[in-house]
């Protein structure tokens, strides 16, 4: 298993469309005011993280610039383009219940959020995003910030972990917490609600 520097990964706060279980991939909606205060939380946790100077690497989907700049305060980042959510093609910005309706054979299988975007006409693909994630841990180069989306949180959190994709698939994809990976190990930062 490669060995990664320590990463704290933030996904961005709950979006209008996260909220209607429509696919956004590389689209965006904004934060709502649930979205807000996950990221709230996020700057509790992150705050006394940010003192020991880790690089702060942010997608550059606009609901991650959102989060970021509620994050982190004001803390000094750089945008990635492999850290875009994985791409949906022609399925960007349909509601998941119509994609499952349409396919009520494969639906019965409950597919995980993962598998869907995986299975979306046109999409990335998961062993392109995959590879995309990977070429981004491969630069890291000391420890991390990431700011960026739930499935390639996932499938970053499985790739540093060891796990295989149909594990990913199965990972916590929480908002307002922050996942810490480090030697191949993930505890997460919670605030007291």
């Amino acid at each position: 298993m490669t060995h990664y520097p320590k990463i704290w990964f933030l996904r961005h706060g709950q979006t209008e469309w996260n909220k209607a279980y429509r696919l956004q991939g590389q689209l965006d909606s904004p934060l709502t005011p649930q979205g807000v205060s996950d990221a709230k939380c996020q700057a509790c946790l992150i705050a006394p993280i940010l003192l020991q100077g880790p690089e702060i690497f942010v997608s550059p989907l606009g609901r991650t610039i959102q989060t970021a700049d509620i994050a982190l305060a004001g803390a000094n980042y750089r945008c990635d383009p492999r850290l875009m959510e994985i791409h949906a093609g022609n399925w960007q910005g349909r509601l998941r219940a119509d994609l499952l309706a349409e396919n009520p054979a494969w639906a019965e299988g409950h597919p995980s959020p993962l598998a869907i975007y995986e299975a979306a006409e046109g999409g990335e693909g998961l062993a392109a995003f995959e590879s995309r994630i990977r070429s981004f841990l491969d630069d890291l180069t000391g420890p991390s910030v990431v700011v960026a989306h739930g499935l390639w949180g996932q499938v970053m959190r499985a790739v540093v972990r060891g796990l295989d994709m149909e594990q990913a698939g199965h990972l916590s994809n929480d908002q307002g917490c922050v996942y810490v990976l480090e030697n191949g190990q993930e505890t997460v930062l919670e605030t007291m609600q």
